[in-house]
């Protein structure tokens, strides 16, 4: 692991979905290169251990992020925990693992409220922490917003449509929104990985060899660790990209190669 390099030194970010997975990898990432995180979640024992490891720089927030109640909250803990806030970076999501348990099935198999959930989670809510979060970037003279989509978005695929058509209306967001807030000091990229080594994707790949993995992991021939994810988040986020808005980044081994 890379030492920390103060590459977020002094910003404050909100990171959603951060108790496990990449949006753990990240709120640890980014408190090692000198950011303030709230790290937000549906469950608090779970952002409460990230916190916990990521030091006093890390305040743990449940947050549901469909709810505009509990996405106005976590914004308001940066600010009252760290007087600002610069930096969102929207990795919630739900898919194979949810609990309690959803459709990821074809259109016909699908429930509707299922379809709701899954669109409310993974797409909806970043229409949240955009409308109540981007005053207050603007209100700490300007900063970015990286979202973590999907390579699903990026082609048809035999099952998980409500998923992959949240995760596609989050590439165009994150594109429309760079072209009005990026003027305006926002930077607004996204992150496409592909499989990752999370408790998300772990009952898709139970029980595989590394030779079935290659076969659908062309490329690498390999899933993603969280920080392999974390690491491009982090650069999005840093000054280091910033001429990069609109960006669609996918992050893949190769996969779609």
């Amino acid at each position: 692991m890379i030492g920390a390099m103060g590459r977020l030194e002094g910003k404050v970010a909100l990171v959603t979905g951060a108790g496990s997975g990449v949006g753990r990898a990240v709120a640890l990432m980014f408190v090692r290169e000198g950011a303030s995180v709230v790290a937000a979640g549906r469950t608090l024992a779970k952002v409460r251990e990230t916190a916990t490891e990521a030091g006093d720089r890390c305040v743990a927030v449940a947050c549901d992020v469909t709810s505009v109640e509990d996405v106005r909250a976590a914004i308001g803990a940066a600010n009252e925990g760290f007087g600002a806030l610069h930096v969102i970076v929207n990795n919630a999501g739900i898919g194979y693992s949810a609990e309690p348990e959803i459709s990821m099935g074809t259109i016909t198999d699908s429930p509707d409220d299922d379809w709701r959930t899954v669109l409310d989670t993974n797409l909806t809510s970043v229409f949240l922490t955009s409308k109540y979060g981007i005053p207050e970037i603007l209100r700490a003279g300007g900063g970015c917003i990286v979202n973590v989509s999907s390579i699903n978005s990026l082609k048809g695929t035999l099952d998980a449509h409500a998923y992959s058509a949240a995760k596609a209306g989050m590439n165009n967001l994150t594109r429309s929104m760079a072209l009005v807030y990026g003027p305006q000091g926002i930077r607004v990229n996204c992150v496409v990985p592909g499989g990752i080594d999370t408790p998300m994707l772990a009952p898709r790949v139970a029980g595989a060899s590394a030779e079935d993995l290659a076969a659908v992991l062309p490329g690498l021939g390999r899933l993603a660790t969280p920080e392999e994810i974390a690491y491009p988040v982090l650069w999005m986020a840093s000054d280091e990209a910033s001429y990069v808005n609109g960006a669609i980044v996918v992050v893949d081994g190769g996969t779609s190669a």
